[in-house]
This record gives C-alpha cells, sequence and structure tokens, in this order.
C-alpha cells in the first residue's frame, strides 16, 4: 500500500512540474510575441503595396469554399451563398527571424493592421457596401499572410427558366481588384475550380461543379490589363417538389376535359365543367407566372399550361356546338345525307353509339319500333275496311233506291254522311301522328348526331391530352 501511495505521489508530481514548465514556456512566447508585434508596426503602414520594389508584381493567390447556397431569386435573378474567402500574400516588410523570437513562426493579428487587396465581387447585386468582416489574418515568418474571411454574397445571375423545373442553372462569381492593375497586383488560382467538401446540401439545387478561370480583361477606360477569377456555379434543379404540386395536379385537371363531352347533354353540366377546369388551370398558371422572371422565355410547365387551357376552352367552344344539335327539335332541317352516311353509318358503329336511350345490350328499342310499325298497319287495315264500307254502303244505298219506300232512303243517307265525317277525323288524327313521328324522328337523328360527335371529340381530346403530357415528359429527360 506504502508503495503504491508513492508511486502516485510522484506521478502527480511529474504532472505538476510538466505543467508549470509549459505555462513557462506559453509566457515567454506571449513576451516574444508582444516584442514581435512592437518591431514589427513601430514603422510599419498598411495603406500602401507591401513590396520593396514598385515596379514588382504582387501575387494574390484566391481560394473560394462554397459552404451554403441561401436563396436563389429567379425573378430577381439574384444568387445568394455563404462563402469562405482565402487570400494569401506575401508582405515584404513583416518577415522575422524566428531564431530570435524563441521559435515563434507565426502570429494571429486584426486584418485591419495589415495591408490588404481590395478584392471585392464584380457582379455584386446587395444594397449593402460595407466593408469585409474583419476577423484575424495569420501572419508567417517568411511575410505570408493567409486571411480567412466569411461572406454572405448576392450575386446576379441570369437564370434560363426556359426548362423550368427541369432547369440547369450557371451562375457566375467574378472576383477582382477593384483599383489595382495587372502590373501592380496579380490574382492566381489557389485551385481549378471552388472548394465543395464543405458544402451543406440545398434542398432545391444540386451543386454539379464549380469550375475556376482566370480572366485578364482590357477595359476601355484604361490601358492597362485588370485580371479576374470567375468560379462558374453549375446548378441543377430538383424538380420533385414542382412535379407533385405543379405539374402533376395540372396533368390531372387536364384528364377531366374530355370527359366533360361524355357527360349527357341533358345533364346540364357540360359546358360548367370545361369553365371549372379552366378557372382551376388559371390559378396554377398565376402561381407559376408569381415565381417566374416576365421575361420572353416561357418555362415548359407555363407553355403546358398554356397549351392545357387552349385545349380546354377548345373543348367547350364545341360542347356549345355539340348541346345546339342535340336541341334540334322539329324545327330544324333534316340531317344531310352525307351526315347520316359518315356520322350515323361508320362513326356511329367506330365508337359504339347506338338510338338514344339503346344499348348494345338490350334490343327493346327494336321490339317497340317492330309493335309500333305493326300498330300502324294495324291502322291502315281499319282504315281499308272502313273505306269499303263504305263503298259497299254506296253500293247498296244506288241498288235499293228503286226498291225501298223514302223513309229508308232518308235513313241511309244520313247513315252514309256520319261514316264520311268519321272517316275524314280519322285520317286527320292519323295524319297529325305521323307527322308527329316524322319530327320525332328527326329529332332523335340530330340527338345521335350529338352523341356521335360528343364520343369522337372525346378521344380525340384524350389523345391530345396523352400527347403533350409525354411530350413535356420527353423534354424534361
Amino acid at each position: 500500500m506504502k508503495r503504491k501511495s508513492l508511486s502516485s505521489f510522484y506521478v502527480s508530481l511529474g504532472l505538476l512540474f510538466t505543467a508549470v514548465i509549459l505555462k513557462a514556456v506559453e509566457s515567454a512566447k506571449g513576451k516574444y510575441a508582444h516584442m514581435l508585434f512592437n518591431e514589427l508596426f513601430e514603422d510599419y503602414s498598411n495603406a500602401l503595396r507591401p513590396v520593396e520594389d514598385t515596379d514588382k508584381v504582387l501575387n494574390v493567390t484566391l481560394q473560394i469554399t462554397l459552404s451554403q447556397i441561401k436563396d436563389m431569386d429567379e425573378r430577381n435573378q439574384i444568387l445568394s451563398a455563404y462563402l469562405w474567402i482565402r487570400q494569401s500574400w506575401y508582405d515584404a516588410y513583416l518577415k522575422w527571424d524566428k531564431d530570435k523570437y524563441d521559435g515563434l513562426d507565426s502570429i494571429r493579428i486584426p486584418s485591419n493592421l495589415v495591408w490588404r487587396p481590395d478584392i471585392v465581387l464584380y457582379n455584386k447585386a446587395d444594397d449593402d457596401f460595407s466593408e469585409p468582416v474583419n476577423t484575424n489574418v495569420v501572419l508567417r515568418y517568411d511575410g505570408k499572410i493567409t486571411w480567412d474571411a466569411p461572406a454572405i454574397t448576392k450575386s446576379s445571375c441570369v437564370v434560363d427558366v426556359s426548362y423550368f423545373p427541369f432547369d440547369s442553372q450557371q451562375c457566375n462569381l467574378t472576383f477582382g481588384s477593384w483599383t489595382y492593375n495587372g502590373n501592380q497586383v496579380d490574382i492566381i488560382n489557389s485551385l481549378d475550380s471552388g472548394d465543395l467538401s464543405d458544402f451543406v446540401e440545398d434542398v432545391e439545387w444540386e451543386i454539379h461543379g464549380m469550375p475556376a478561370v482566370k480572366n485578364v480583361i482590357t477595359y476601355g477606360c484604361c490601358s492597362e490589363p485588370y485580371p479576374d477569377v470567375t468560379f462558374t456555379l453549375i446548378l441543377k434543379r430538383k424538380s420533385s417538389f414542382y412535379i407533385f404540386n405543379l405539374l402533376l395536379p395540372c396533368i390531372l385537371i387536364s384528364f377531366l376535359a374530355p370527359l366533360g363531352f361524355y357527360l349527357p347533354a341533358d345533364s346540364g353540366e357540360k359546358v360548367s365543367l370545361g369553365v371549372t377546369v379552366l378557372l382551376a388551370l388559371t390559378v396554377f398558371q398565376l402561381m407559376v407566372a408569381e415565381i417566374m422572371p416576365p421575361s420572353e422565355n416561357v418555362p415548359l410547365i407555363g407553355k403546358y399550361y398554356i397549351a392545357t387551357m387552349t385545349m380546354i376552352t377548345a373543348s367547350t367552344a364545341l360542347t356549345i356546338i355539340v348541346m345546339n344539335l342535340h336541341h334540334c327539335g322539329s324545327e330544324a332541317k333534316p340531317v344531310p345525307q352525307w351526315a347520316r352516311v359518315v356520322i350515323l353509318d361508320y362513326m356511329s358503329k367506330i365508337f359504339f353509339v347506338y338510338d338514344v336511350g339503346e344499348n348494345c345490350t338490350s334490343p327493346k328499342r327494336e321490339k317497340e319500333e317492330e309493335r309500333r310499325f305493326e300498330g300502324d298497319d294495324g291502322c291502315q287495315r281499319r282504315h281499308k275496311e272502313v273505306r269499303n264500307d263504305d263503298c259497299n254502303l254506296r253500293e247498296k244505298l244506288n241498288g235499293n233506291l228503286h226498291g225501298v219506300q223514302s223513309e229508308n232512303v232518308r235513313e241511309t243517307v244520313n247513315c252514309c254522311s256520319c261514316y264520311k265525317m268519321l272517316i275524314k277525323n280519322i285520317e286527320y288524327i292519323a295524319n297529325c301522328i305521323r307527322d308527329h313521328k316524322a319530327n320525332r324522328a328527326k329529332g332523335i337523328e340530330w340527338k345521335k348526331v350529338a352523341k356521335v360527335m360528343d364520343r369522337f371529340f372525346m378521344w380525340i381530346f384524350f389523345v391530345m391530352v396523352f400527347f403533350m403530357s409525354a411530350l413535356i415528359i420527353g423534354k424534361a429527360a
């Protein structure tokens, strides 16, 4: 037990001694850091380029790390991104011998104490022109200064929404010096592309790359070259949200439009269904218009909405025309011969359209028609019998005028006149019934024409809706 207690005592004593030594070293380095800082900045000025020869170019290495995409405003064409901007250069007046300062090789100091390159975002679209974040810089003994500064940038981006919501965008971030030309400050790419290792995945956009290109441009105002580095952010939109909230409802609603032709004409809901579908698509069109910029490039989904609305407008107009054909009554002209052949004979068989009130499983209509024809023949037979009786009556009257008395003759003549009036009334009623049946048959024919045209337009518009839906999906792919 005594040996264990002694060993633990020695271990504790060793740890305490080590902590005292480290603290002494840190305090010694802190002492040298203060002394180094006072000596370096005694005669230092951060207003001038830190080069010993004014004709020498100062190279600034630039590296951009994309951390997050905050917002893509398509309507105003502004990209908001969270960046980490790293700049490094060599200051000829901030060097020291680290052996003289107990091996101190680097210090952290506020960035406003040293000279900084005025590298800005050329295509900035923010109203805030404040100074960069005043973070510390890392100063090494060989004069190398590294400045890491976070920044939330708003840059202008030309947005092409022709294939929205299946579009890809390319947004440029151009960095360059605002006052120094290429003979004074030159910008060098640290990497061939932006750093995406710390990118936070966005819910709306996929990042497919961020290549960097150095450009040297000579502007019209000046003869000196001005270098810049352009980072091209390649974005691909995640379209699942827009498919389920904008495109799929439109496709489902558009398939309701052809069903308006399948509704019975007597229901009174054919036109109201088309108008309701048209209003629903108008609401979706307004939602898309609020998102998209007011440009000449109509998005793909907007074209689909416009085509569908045009189709529904045409279907509603055709429905009104077909309903007028359906309600043609006795005052209308008979169905033309070409319409009888094309529509009633051929198209009705192709689209399985039968007479009004008839279907393919109930042949009751034919039996009723046969009974009506039989009834008409019976009435005609009765009418002929009455006429034959009348003729026989006349013969008897002519034969008996010489052999009977005058009273019997009068009675016979009166009876004959009654039969004549009865025959005239029956003929009048039969003619009225015949005309009524003809007018009714004319209306039935027009109703059948309207029904055939309804079925024809229904299949035509179904094919159009399917074709437009397949076209938009094909363009998206």
